[in-house]
């Protein structure tokens, strides 16, 4: 019977301490994700000038900014609240579901004060679940996007892809990382209360 005891309590220490460090690891990440949700959000460096353009000037999700040729001062123009001044539909569709991204990371963070009211595997889920349609909502807005590059209101020219639509990208893979951290933590859990149920049938 000392033996079970002791086993079962190592199972329990090694499920809080690996428990622990995954949910370390998933807060980090999730952190990250909601900041380079944010900086895609409002930068305008999606697609801008390049080495063959006549002037400066980068186009965002929902402003863009123009320079005058002389000089490396730029005027921005349009707004998230303002629709009508983008290009494109796709432009408004990207912005629409990558504002939504945005929304959803900042509300799964907002969450993290349940950790003190609600049980743990409960808010792990419901955070999972916003996390799973923020990063839907981020593919979708960074597949949208190109479609607008050939509106007939705009037109690419010698632009190129910036450092913002990169971001972006990298952003999906953010998330993939915390979905394989939510998949771990529920598969540590699980092995725990297998061991812990073995040991108490002995």
């Amino acid at each position: 019977l000392p033996r079970l005891l002791e086993a079962a309590k190592i199972y329990h220490t090694n499920y809080v301490r690996n428990s622990r460090a995954i949910g370390v690891l998933w807060a980090i990440f999730t952190i990250c994700f909601a900041i380079v949700n944010v900086v895609c959000f409002i930068q305008p460096y999606w697609i801008g000038d390049g080495v063959d353009t006549p002037q400066a000037g980068y186009f965002g999700l929902f402003h863009y900014c123009i320079g005058n040729g002389f000089s490396r001062e730029l005027t921005c123009r349009g707004s998230f609240t303002d629709f009508s001044s983008l290009p494109s539909g796709a432009f408004k569709a990207a912005s629409f579901f990558i504002g939504l991204s945005m929304m959803l990371i900042i509300a799964c963070i907002v969450c993290f004060i349940l950790f003190f009211f609600c049980n743990t595997a409960t808010v792990y889920k419901i955070c999972a679940w916003m996390q799973l349609t923020s990063a839907a909502c981020l593919v979708l807005g960074c597949m949208i996007f190109p479609d607008g590059w050939d509106s007939d209101e705009y037109t690419l020219g010698a632009c190129s892809v910036r450092w913002a639509y990169i971001l972006a990208i990298i952003g999906i893979l953010d998330a993939l990382i915390l979905s394989f951290l939510h998949c771990a933590w529920k598969q540590t859990r699980q092995l725990a209360s297998r061991g812990a149920q073995v040991g108490k049938q002995r």
